[in-house]
């Protein structure tokens, strides 16, 4: 693994309803493509890029789920996240990073901007064609 230079704070956005003291794992299923078990556990340094995979994720589960946001800490090494580094954002921009080993989870945060509900629906958008799209490729 590459070393990630970034000293955080780091953010995760879910719909898991979690604690203080907590682990994120890997070796759930992937919001994107449920067939796919993740070998990683995603986060970001930027606040309202984990409030958008929180409202991604509330998106796509059905039920009224409601998108959070967590203050994280990595326990171990981390790298670059290859899905928008490599992809879409040479030299990590989103500051988006990806790790084997749990992130423990420091405490929940409610202030990040919400997306437009015009956003949400561009987003809604996005995530069938996604889904649709044999070809969309999550690099695991």
């Amino acid at each position: 693994m590459t070393e990630a230079l970034d000293e955080g704070p780091f953010f995760h956005g879910t719909v898991a309803d979690l604690r203080a003291g907590d682990f994120l794992t890997a070796g759930y299923r992937s919001n994107y493509r449920p067939e796919v078990v993740m070998n990683h556990i995603y986060f970001t340094a930027i606040v309202d890029g984990a409030g958008l995979a929180a409202e991604i994720a509330a998106e796509l589960t059905k039920g009224g789920a409601i998108p959070r946001v967590y203050v994280v800490e990595p326990t171990g090494t981390f790298e670059n996240d290859p899905n928008v580094t490599d992809k879409k954002f040479p030299g990590n921009p989103t500051r988006s990073y990806r790790s084997s080993a749990p992130l423990k989870v420091i405490g929940e945060i409610t202030h990040w901007t919400r997306l437009t509900p015009e956003a949400l629906q561009i987003w809604r958008e996005r995530l069938t064609a996604l889904r649709s799209d044999e070809r969309g490729e999550i690099i695991n």
